[in-house]
């Protein structure tokens, strides 16, 4: 049964997550972050289908929330996965039964550049999972306009600020942020409402935030998975990452899901997504 605890508490917000338990005593651990590109979403985001497959595979589940852009910026949105990381070992092992030194971290989109980014942490975990994630920020894809969202209705700034609250949130649904991710990628603008920075001024302040430019040889085992069709996280971004983690001797595979699209595991009937989430599993119960 799932239960929800506060891992960090602000002066603004209490930062949650749910621990989802299987029977099985000292178990590893996945620890799942969502995506909404850093904007939007919630530790409720994660498909009660793919928590059966984890626990079913003899993994416990923990989704996590964090603070969300551009209330909050990036550096502090780093630090509430470090904090969760840190919070989990140190106490959560208290409160629940878990293998502390078999941790994974999964996210999807914006929530798999927090698990590349949590391969740099200093509490790493062992194993690492990228669903349709990116390594590099400040890349052409993410600091100029794209040309996919730009052929959607326009967002005014004025929209888009209207949407960002007096203080800083964890849990917000896509309906209420939409147009602020609509807005920054029309414009090219989503470092700065995300950083605070303007990655042509100030490039080098969002290097530490750049999973492929900050590699060692003790970066996690890990697993990409990206649809070569995918129109808004680009498919050469896992490649990167893969190519960079190869170079440094890093265990790693990349799972291309053929005219997959971006959230294309949110269809858990296709035949290819069942067969990617195996590999999934498979991989997890190799590496931990």
């Amino acid at each position: 049964m799932k239960t929800t605890f506060i891992y960090k508490s602000t002066t603004s917000c209490e930062i949650k997550g749910d621990f989802y338990p299987v029977e099985e005593k000292q178990a590893p651990l996945v620890v799942y972050i969502h995506g909404g590109g850093l904007i939007w979403g919630s530790r409720n985001d994660i498909m009660e289908e793919q928590v059966s497959l984890y626990n079913q595979g003899g993994f416990n589940v923990c989704s996590v929330d964090y603070r969300l852009a551009p209330e909050a910026k990036l550096p502090q949105i780093a630090e509430d996965i470090r904090d969760a990381l840190i919070w989990l070992k140190e106490r959560g092992k208290d409160e629940y039964d878990f293998d502390q030194d078999r941790i994974a971290v999964i996210g999807s989109s914006a929530g798999g550049f927090l698990a590349l980014l949590s391969g740099t942490f200093q509490v790493r975990p062992k194993v690492i999972v990228s669903f349709y994630g990116y390594g590099d920020i400040i890349a052409d894809w993410y600091t100029k306009p794209s040309m996919h969202f730009m052929k959607m209705k326009q967002v005014p700034e004025t929209l888009a600020k209207q949407l960002i609250q007096s203080k800083p949130v964890s849990e917000v649904p896509i309906e209420r942020r939409y147009a602020i991710y609509l807005y920054c990628r029309q414009q090219g603008k989503w470092n700065e409402y995300v950083s605070g920075f303007n990655p042509l001024i100030a490039g080098e302040k969002l290097r530490p935030y750049c999973p492929v430019k900050n590699i060692d040889a003790n970066y996690p085992a890990t697993l990409l998975l990206h649809g070569d069709k995918d129109k808004d996280v680009p498919y050469k971004e896992s490649v990167k990452m893969s190519e960079a983690l190869t170079s440094f001797g890093v265990k790693n595979t990349l799972i291309t899901i053929p005219n997959g699209e971006h959230s294309f595991d949110q269809n858990m009937q296709k035949p290819v997504v069942v067969d990617a989430f195996r590999q999934v599993i498979a991989f997890l119960k190799e590496n931990l």
